[in-house]
């Protein structure tokens, strides 16, 4: 029966240096984990359904909003063209709410005809 590959054992002395070294990777991912989510908890997000273009000078964007504790938001959508150059702005007021999360719908008249639109940030 073969031996098996047995892994070479640190240094005398060298493991506290390893353990301290896994210690702190440890730490060091348990922290960003920690900053990622405090800095997005509690904070608005927003997700675009869909959009129709309705004619060469508008179009309508539905979209969903999660407003956390069901708070007013106001919202910045835009219709983009084809080079996606924005032909229409709109601000659409989310009115505070016993759910936190709502769908809208807004109509944007346009300069020119847009290909798409999209919720480009709530606040």
């Amino acid at each position: 029966m073969p031996s098996r590959p047995t892994l070479p054992r640190p240094a005398p002395g060298q493991l506290k240096w390893w353990v301290v070294g896994a210690v702190g990777i440890l730490g060091g991912v348990a922290l960003a984990v920690w900053f990622g989510l405090s800095a997005t908890l509690g904070q608005p997000s927003w997700q675009t359904l869909g959009y129709k273009v309705i004619s060469d000078r508008e179009v309508r964007v539905d979209f969903e909003v999660y407003r956390p504790g069901g708070t007013a938001l106001t919202c910045t959508v835009e219709a983009l063209a084809r080079d996606f150059s924005p032909v229409g702005t709109s601000t659409v007021k989310v009115p505070a709410g016993a759910d936190e999360t709502t769908r809208q719908s807004a109509t944007l008249r346009t300069t020119s005809r847009a290909v798409t639109g999209q919720v480009r940030t709530c606040s």
